[in-house]
Parts: C-alpha cells; structure tokens; sequence
C-alpha cells in the first residue's frame, strides 16, 4: 500500500519468509504476527512493515507461545 493515509502494508514474501525462519512452533499464529507488525509500524508512522518492526514485536510473540 502507498501514499498518505494508506495506512502500514506489509510484503507478503518478507513476512512468509520470517515467519518460516524464526518460528519452528505449529502453535504461532502468523496472522498475530502480521498484526503486531502493522500496529509497530503505524505507531512508527512508516508506510510498510520492515523487518525491524517484526522484529521489535518478535519478543511480544514469543512470549504467547
């Protein structure tokens, strides 16, 4: 998603990537991660979820679990 007000996207490829990397458990949800990762980059005011913010909330994740 581009522009103003578009609010935060996301990279399906980057996400998918991630989350086969870093989560071996069957129980992590990816849509939670997804989540957390929009709500990082909304409160950063950045226009896409990068890897930084995934991974600013990866400790909030692995905590559920």
């Amino acid at each position: 998603m581009e522009g103003a007000g578009a609010g935060a996207g996301f990279r399906k490829e980057l996400v998918s990537r991630l989350l086969h990397l870093h989560f071996k458990d069957d129980k992590t949800k990816g849509a939670e991660a997804a989540v957390r990762g929009v709500r990082q980059a909304q409160a950063e005011d950045a226009l896409r979820v990068d890897v930084d913010q995934l991974e600013k909330v990866l400790p909030q994740l692995l905590l559920d679990f």
